[in-house]
């Protein structure tokens, strides 16, 4: 009954409205203030839907409206479709409207821990309703799958129903301890110094492919896939390591000078971008779109010259 109801042409849900109303209070007058409306434009109302069932619904009277046969037919359909808009204002009350609960976001380690970490004491200030759970590991989470509702990839995505936005865009630069830059002359060959370079699991990172081609092995003094360890090592002045310019900002290293004869495999050093992505489908959640506005601000901040990220 309420599919047929429902696909009648010219029948809405106002209408139904004005049906249950008159079937239960029997009366123009009555069913209007129930409904807010007045007793002529209830009549009209009445009309209306009767002549596009082309069935007549209520025998008019002298005490009232009395139910034809076909209004008791459809009152069952009718009480449906009450109940199923009951239902929909029920949910629809229960969307999120403000930025609140969980947001997961899936960043690289080191951004992790040089930039999103330190920034979340602002988003916290911000929305202070809002939960992050920070995946800081190096496994690529799937976005169409919802393993994460915002990602930070070098890369832009090329599949899937997502949404992006580069936020970023940096060249690997050698560092060295800030106390020994500015001692030492300008390098005049990599393998003058012990390197820091990355285990085996990021040997296709392009830093550890322009470390294969322009430092010896026998250079690499520490190998890990932790940029932290990596930033860490070359603060306590252990060797030299490819890192981001920003850690020069934040972290007591400086970038190594280098002298023309290097010019070549300076030239080659690799630059990576940086983009903010989430699936299409969450862009506008309240939640996401808070921590996404937040961090492509936040990314401005971090990105401009002078700028600590702490």
């Amino acid at each position: 009954m309420l599919a047929s109801l429902q696909s009648t042409p010219g029948v809405r849900w106002d209408e139904v409205r004005v049906f249950l109303a008159l079937y239960r209070e029997r009366s123009l007058a009555e069913a209007g203030a129930a409904l807010g409306l007045d007793a002529s434009t209830v009549s009209r109302r009445l009309a209306a839907l009767e002549e596009s069932l082309a069935a007549r619904l209520f025998d008019r009277t002298r005490d009232g409206l009395v139910p034809t046969e076909g209004a008791e037919l459809l009152l069952p359909a009718a009480e449906e479709m009450a109940a199923a808009h009951a239902r929909f204002l029920d949910d629809a009350s229960g969307l999120e409207r403000e930025a609140e609960g969980t947001v997961r976001l899936s960043v690289p380690p080191g951004l992790a821990e040089a930039f999103v970490a330190p920034a979340l004491v602002r988003l916290r200030a911000k929305y202070p309703r809002l939960h992050v759970e920070l995946d800081a590991s190096l496994r690529f989470s799937d976005l169409t799958r919802r393993e994460a509702d915002i990602a930070i990839r070098t890369r832009r995505p090329e599949v899937g129903d997502l949404v992006s936005v580069k936020v970023g865009e940096r060249r690997w630069t050698p560092m060295i301890a800030k106390s020994r830059a500015s001692k030492l002359a300008p390098a005049k060959s990599w393998k003058a110094f012990g390197w820091i370079g990355w285990a085996d699991d990021m040997q296709s990172f392009p830093p550890a492919r322009w470390l294969e081609r322009h430092v010896p092995r026998s250079a690499v003094v520490l190998s890990t896939s932790s940029i932290a360890a990596q930033s860490s090592a070359v603060e306590a002045g252990l060797g030299v390591a490819l890192l981001p310019p920003v850690y020069a900002r934040h972290a007591r290293v400086a970038p190594l000078r280098t002298a023309a004869s290097l010019g070549s495999s300076v030239d080659e050093l690799p630059t990576s971008e940086t983009w903010l992505v989430g699936h299409r489908a969450l862009r506008s959640v309240p939640r996401v779109a808070a921590a996404w506005s937040f961090l492509v601000d936040e990314f401005k901040r971090f990105e401009a010259p002078g700028h600590s990220a702490r």
